[in-house]
């Protein structure tokens, strides 16, 4: 019995050895180009993101799989044989790091994190990867600035070798307390800390108040920043698009609120476009509309012309963009038939 106890620990050893290793060889291998060693154009950049989705629901909750998505690989390759071009993993680092100096990044997150954008880089997919639900900087934005910095110090640091598909968003959604005026004070601080490990790598800069086209106007980007993309996100009438969200209050009696697609619908879309499009010319940097969807509450046939009108109007103006999201609320994949839902796939990719 003794021998035959030791055989099977001998045995599992060696198995669990292997197994460890094979994950390890994975990222090792690192079958990707090189970062570029000079500046990149932001609007060629811009133009490889396209069409995107965003992997919602699922690293930006407070655990993977806490609200109901765990991201598998084989997903990516659904996402790119749709007809995608690239994905948005948005990330709440700050649930996964130190709260106290040096703030560090739990070692076993930042390897999930790094599967994933392996996963979907692998598949030739471009990646905006970025820091999501950040919630105790838009409360505190002074008293969280060092630790923001030191996250994005250690994420450029581990994915400094990572290739030029794979754009970094500095946040998602400024807000609350973290103004216009403190956002335009903290990001530029983001920058530089990123630039000392990823000095050519496409970077992405959003908008105050929750990222809205409203605050489009106070975003101020010097000019000596270089190759960064603007996003902002549309979810607009919101009372449609949001109807029935439990997480908006008052949002039940929204419940039935209709898009078809009228005159008049239209050119609210058209107009608030014409405005980024004014703003992306005057101050010459790309676009890319990094959210835009409608909750399942919604009526299907709304729903649908809603992302069809908005994804193409998108489209035809220059700005790529990321539907959120993939399997959850909003999304256009069903992940108990492991399939997409014919008419929304069909807005976002005619």
């Amino acid at each position: 019995m003794k021998l035959n106890s030791l055989l099977v620990f001998l045995l599992s050893f060696l198995l669990l050895n292997c197994t460890q290793g094979t994950q390890e060889s994975k990222l090792s291998e690192f079958p990707f180009e090189a970062p570029s060693d000079s500046m990149l154009n932001p609007f060629v950049q811009n133009q490889l993101l396209g069409r995107g989705i965003n992997m919602g629901n699922a690293l930006e909750a407070p655990n993977e799989g806490d609200w109901g998505v765990v991201i598998k690989e084989v997903y990516f390759d659904s996402i790119r044989s749709a007809g995608f071009q690239s994905v948005r993993i948005p990330v709440r680092w700050s649930a996964h790091a130190l709260t106290e100096a040096p703030f560090t990044i739990d070692a076993d997150f930042m390897i999930r994190v790094e599967q994933v954008v392996h996963a979907a880089l692998e598949r030739n997919l471009a990646v905006v990867l970025n820091i999501h639900h950040y919630q105790e900087i838009m409360t505190d934005p002074t008293g969280q600035s060092e630790r923001f910095l030191q996250l994005w110090q250690q994420i450029a640091e581990r994915f400094k070798l990572y290739p030029d598909r794979l754009i970094f968003e500095i946040l998602n959604e400024p807000n609350d307390q973290l103004t216009a005026e403190k956002w335009n004070q903290l990001f530029p601080q983001a920058i530089t800390v990123i630039r000392e490990t990823n000095p050519f790598r496409t970077l992405m800069v959003g908008t105050a108040e929750w990222g809205g086209i409203s605050a489009l106007s106070a975003l101020s980007i010097p000019d000596s920043l270089e190759n960064i993309i603007v996003t902002f996100h549309y979810y607009n009438p919101f009372h449609f698009t949001h109807q029935g969200a439990e997480w908006v209050d008052g949002s039940s009696t929204w419940l039935g609120t209709t898009w078809s697609g009228n005159t008049q619908e239209k050119n609210a879309v058209i107009s608030d476009f014409g405005k980024v499009l004014s703003w992306s010319k005057s101050h010459n940097r790309p676009i890319f509309m990094g959210e835009f969807g409608a909750y399942s509450k919604a009526d299907q046939t709304s729903r649908v012309t809603w992302t069809q009108f908005v994804s193409t109007q998108a489209s035809q103006l220059g700005f790529s963009w990321a539907y959120w999201e993939f399997c959850s609320g909003f999304g256009v994949y069903n992940p108990d038939t492991d399939h997409f839902y014919p008419d929304l796939l069909q807005a976002l990719i005619p």
